[in-house]
């Protein structure tokens, strides 16, 4: 089924029941769904809440254009999830909760899987990523796909993100003309909105991080191998990984354990079976008292760097000692990383598109170039695909230069960049902005943004990054970046848990048309 034939059906499948009382969704956390569910409300009810909120403000309100497809199938699966409670036989910690998932990502359902491209509108796979699978068993409805930076944002650099072929432009639900950040466009702004309790993104460098920042949610970035990229539309072998959106760090917990698995068919994880754990379970005794942190202060403007201060009182005042770190010297990183991640594109990409139904007529990368240049007026018309010409160009992943990319960035950012900002603090734990507030949505010039950026390193490295709300700056959510080494997930999460719990950040939406910066551009008189 095409997204945009499944969106149609929202109307039907949204529509209520008349004999049971609409619970109230909006910033419901998937403790307070559960509550519900203990009480009574059905996860039919709570299903078709979530549907009509989004059929009130994806395409109209707001507009926010951030799920690109209902799954037809969401009902279903809730029934069944009311029917296993029912039965005393509940299958696991997310049974009947709603999420959605990013629409580079298969699901089993009868949705595109589409990577926001025209070119894979008939990408129906009828499989489940093992990611999906993982959340499926753990009892979550699968309520849709949301909508993405085309491509995960690799097209071009000059792109504008959340803008889709497929889905159109994502809205930022605090400011309307601010963007959403990418490429997890479409679940930050939908989380943010509660068209779901919470929701996945995927990530090569940022795409988890800043979404989540930037609509005012906690996400994580895990570390490489933990979560499966199988069946995931691709970018990197090195550095794609799936990861949860949520609004609070205890949902992102909730949901980052169930998705961790071991996939023959993803190398990187044959470890992740002794990482499974209850992440959630020791977040309400975490402590920072005599937790060492390294203190990263990138430049940035004067507002972030209040807020960013203020955090850091926030965690000194729970017992945590700051111990500040200068950045590393990191010459050279950022070319190092765009040349394993051309070469990477090639192949990884060609890969997945051979295993697409026979519907999908796009074999290649080369192929997908001559897609979009067919299909110029629809694919590009606000940016070309000079980032996927140059991929093309790449000689594959024996080229020497691509090796010596690949040794000389993860020496950069791993070794010589967080490993020795933490040695030399002599801390488990990095903290940093994770990002600015967002910038304006600008289809002329594309993306305009050169404030901090958190995510390089980690996404590099491999190493988990978890960004939790530091508050609004100039009415625009801004993140605080909980950084460390392989597998120190844990860790990160109390440490995000404490700092959240003891500053309260986060701040709901209002989708205002602007950021609401104040009366002074209108001068004194």
């Amino acid at each position: 089924m095409r997204p945009l034939i499944a969106f149609a059906l929202l109307a039907a499948v949204a529509a209520p029941v008349q004999s049971q009382t609409t619970p109230k969704v909006e910033e419901a956390s998937i403790a307070d769904l559960r509550a519900m569910m203990a009480k009574g409300v059905s996860s039919e009810a709570i299903t078709r809440a979530y549907l009509a909120r989004i059929a009130a403000m994806d395409r109209k309100g707001p507009t926010l254009r951030s799920v690109i497809a209902v799954n037809p199938d969401a009902i279903a699966q809730a029934q069944a999830a009311d029917a296993r409670r029912k039965a005393g036989k509940p299958i696991g910690p997310l049974d009947g909760i709603p999420i959605l998932v990013k629409d580079n990502i298969e699901t089993k359902d009868p949705v595109a899987t589409t990577a926001g491209s025209l070119a894979l509108k008939d990408n129906v796979t009828g499989r489940d990523a093992p990611v999906v699978a993982e959340l499926r068993s753990a009892g979550a409805v699968i309520l849709g796909k949301t909508n993405l930076s085309e491509w995960a944002n690799i097209r071009s650099n000059n792109s504008i993100s959340g803008w889709s072929a497929v889905g159109g432009q994502v809205r930022n639900p605090y400011a309307l003309d601010r963007t959403p950040c990418g490429s997890s466009s479409g679940t930050g702004a939908s989380i943010a909105a509660s068209f779901a309790a919470a929701g996945l993104g995927t990530e090569t460098d940022g795409s988890v991080v800043c979404p989540s920042s930037i609509n005012g949610l906690a996400g994580l970035k895990p570390t490489i191998g933990l979560v499966s990229r199988t069946h995931v539309v691709p970018i990197s072998h090195s550095q794609d990984t799936p990861g949860p959106m949520a609004r609070s760090v205890r949902d992102v917990a909730v949901l980052f354990s169930s998705m961790i698995a071991p996939d023959p068919a993803d190398p990187a994880t044959k470890d992740a079976a002794a990482h499974r754990r209850d992440y959630a379970r020791s977040l309400s005794g975490a402590s920072l008292k005599g937790v060492r942190v390294a203190v990263l202060r990138p430049r940035m403007g004067d507002d972030l760097k209040a807020a960013f201060e203020a955090a850091l009182a926030v965690l000194k005042a729970q017992g945590a000692v700051l111990v500040d770190v200068e950045a590393p010297k990191s010459d050279g990183l950022g070319e190092a990383e765009f040349a394993v991640l051309l070469s990477e594109l090639k192949g990884d990409l060609n890969t997945y598109l051979a295993t697409t139904p026979p519907a999908v007529k796009t074999r290649t990368l080369a192929d997908v170039i001559a897609f979009n240049e067919a299909n110029k007026a629809v694919e590009m018309p606000f940016f070309g695909q000079e980032t996927f010409i140059a991929a093309e160009a790449t000689r594959g992943l024996d080229d020497p230069e691509y090796l010596g990319a690949r040794a000389k960035s993860l020496r950069l950012a791993g070794k010589e960049g967080i490993d020795a900002m933490l040695a030399k603090a002599n801390a488990t734990i990095l903290v940093e902005p994770s990002y600015g507030p967002g910038w304006l949505i600008e289809p002329v010039y594309g993306d305009q943004y050169q404030g901090p950026s958190s995510s390089e390193l980690p996404a590099v490295s491999g190493y988990p990054n978890l960004t939790v709300p530091m508050g609004l700056v100039k009415g625009l959510p801004v993140g605080l970046s909980f950084i460390g080494t392989a597998y120190s997930e844990q860790k990160l999460l109390e440490a995000g848990y404490v700092y959240e719990q003891a500053s309260h950040k986060r701040v709901p939406p209002r989708y205002l048309p602007s950021a609401d910066v104040g009366p002074g551009m209108d001068g004194a008189r």
